[in-house]
């Protein structure tokens, strides 16, 4: 199942000041549909990584189910189990292949769930997410359609800047770098147009829209099957809510 993806994301983990990181605006835990296909990928994934225990793909592609099954928890110990499981999937990867960009932006985004199950715990978790996502973006920028440089974006734009890692500068560099890196993927493009929309930057912000509408209809066909649709479920609903938030152009009220 994608669902920031890493991804897909991404994606929020839980601050004691916030949320951020969370794809998944609007998909609901219980959402039998995408839960079932998260525990299908799941046993495979397990089953693959059980029968070849030494090969570093089929241990970060367990980490990878572990991270969106764990999106379909209904309480923190569910989640802080699997993240737990997707992490040391991702780490023996890591011990056998050091250089492995998977195995390492999977550990990241476990990671990701397990701030999500702690308060001021979180807090220490962003650093070492910040760190493993920029090692991904120096050895792989492109993998998980710019999925290092999107999560960058996103943890520098939520992040509180006292205390964290918040910074608007930043945000906006890896955000636009995972735009140019990935420009036909809907999820890089939606990121970008709420920054700007959080950040006042309304022109900015149409100008992103227009460009995400133009490749809409293209990104359905290439991003299409039942992997896809808990991720298509969530653009759609975000694309609505960003044409709500957007305020008319000044031309339109002449």
């Amino acid at each position: 199942m994608r669902i920031c993806p890493f991804w897909q994301y991404l994606f929020r983990v839980i601050f004691a000041l916030g949320l951020f990181l969370d794809c998944r605006e609007i998909l609901q835990a219980d959402d039998s549909q995408f839960l079932a296909i998260a525990e299908r990928s799941f046993n495979q994934a397990r089953l693959q990584y059980e029968a070849q225990p030494q090969s570093v793909r089929a241990a970060w592609e367990f980490s990878r189910a572990c991270f969106d099954l764990a999106d379909c928890a209904t309480n923190k110990s569910q989640r802080a189990q699997l993240a737990n499981l997707g992490m040391s999937a991702a780490q023996q990867a890591l011990a056998r292949d050091s250089n492995s960009a998977p195995a390492r932006y999977y550990y990241g985004m476990s990671l990701a769930q397990l701030a999500k199950t702690k308060t001021l715990g979180a807090l220490k978790l962003v650093r070492q997410m910040e760190h493993e996502f920029k090692l991904v973006s120096e050895s792989d920028e492109h993998f998980d359609y710019a999925g290092a440089d999107r999560n960058l974006g996103l943890l520098y734009r939520d992040a509180p800047s006292f205390g964290s890692i918040g910074d608007r500068t930043k945000a906006k560099q890896y955000l636009l770098q995972a735009v140019e890196l990935a420009p036909d993927y809907p999820e890089n493009r939606l990121n970008l147009i709420q920054a700007y929309l959080k950040w006042g930057q309304h022109e900015a912000a149409r100008v992103e829209l227009k460009k995400l509408e133009v490749l809409w209809p293209a990104a359905h066909t290439k991003f299409s099957g039942p992997e896809w649709a808990s991720s298509w479920a969530d653009w759609n609903h975000r694309l609505e809510e960003i044409k709500k938030r957007l305020p008319p152009s000044d031309s339109s009220n002449k």
